[in-house]
């Protein structure tokens, strides 16, 4: 088994590794199609995916695109753990020699909660840092941005529109407490978590709207987490003649240690339209249910 749709509430969710599956390509795991009940299509461009792992890096090797996509080319491992959780584990492979287990777990009437693990096997992060990646390829939706609350440095944080020009423009943004800088090799190719927006997030989420849907990620921490976006990540949409914009996510792991996990949570939503204030509340409610 390496993929399985599955209905729970009123999503429906086809979970895969990183393995072609008839029009899905290799090299894409997560969710590569996610439809709400009364939604007329996938969130996701099917043939990539949604919550994909896709870069782990540290500032060297991103020439070899075997090494700056590691998680699409390496084993990856499907397991079903119940009805409605499935697993996907990557065992140690060079160069990065990172294992790392993705629980998704689907929960009524809309969520779908994440949690990642991870732990460095050798000392092979040249620049002593851990940088991962997720991206989400979205399908053609009318607005491309990413919304969050946050602020310009030494502003009060009010909601804030990510909508990046072109792509490796301006595309990351950091906490408001983050002052972590990466380091790579010197003319290194350009990438988005190389590219910083002046804006600051405040609270670690952040939505996006489909058709009459709101898309919305949330996560049990700031530290580490940067959000990320790109105007055209995913290519165009040939029928719908636009763009599909990519809403993006690192986890970045400074001094890391060999043999510790690391891990964070997240909780994803797809649900008939809602406010900012709704929005919020759903932040604060599962915040709540964390604690």
């Amino acid at each position: 088994m390496s993929q399985e749709t599955l209905t729970v509430g009123d999503l429906t969710a086809t979970v895969v590794d990183n393995a072609e599956h008839g029009d899905h390509r290799a090299g894409y795991n997560g969710i590569a199609s996610l439809k709400h009940r009364t939604g007329t299509r996938s969130l996701f461009v099917e043939k990539y995916a949604g919550l994909n792992f896709e870069h782990i890096f540290s500032g060297e090797g991103e020439e070899d695109r075997d090494v700056f996509f590691a998680p699409r080319v390496a084993p990856m491992h499907f397991k079903k753990l119940s009805d409605n959780a499935f697993e996907l584990h990557q065992p140690p492979t060079a160069p990065w020699y990172l294992e790392s287990w993705t629980k998704f777990q689907l929960i009524e009437p809309h969520y779908i909660d994440m949690t990642f693990t991870c732990r460095a096997t050798q000392h092979v992060f040249d620049h002593g840092y851990i940088g991962l990646f997720w991206a989400s390829y979205i399908n053609a939706p009318l607005d491309k941005s990413m919304y969050f609350w946050g602020a310009l440095e030494g502003q009060e944080p009010i909601w804030q529109q990510l909508h990046t020009h072109k792509h490796n423009d301006e595309s990351t943004v950091r906490h408001k407490d983050d002052s972590f800088e990466l380091k790579w090799a010197e003319g290194s190719r350009d990438a988005l978590y190389k590219n910083y927006s002046p804006q600051r997030y405040h609270l670690p989420f952040f939505y996006g709207n489909f058709e009459d849907h709101t898309w919305g990620l949330m996560f049990d921490r700031h530290d580490g987490i940067r959000l990320t976006h790109s105007p055209s990540g995913a290519g165009v949409n040939e029928e719908r003649k636009t763009n599909n914009p990519a809403w993006d996510f690192q986890f970045i792991i400074p001094d890391y240690d060999v043999m510790k996990n690391y891990t964070f949570r997240a909780r994803a939503f797809l649900q008939p339209r809602i406010t900012r204030d709704a929005m919020m509340k759903e932040y604060e409610a599962w915040k709540r249910s964390l604690a």
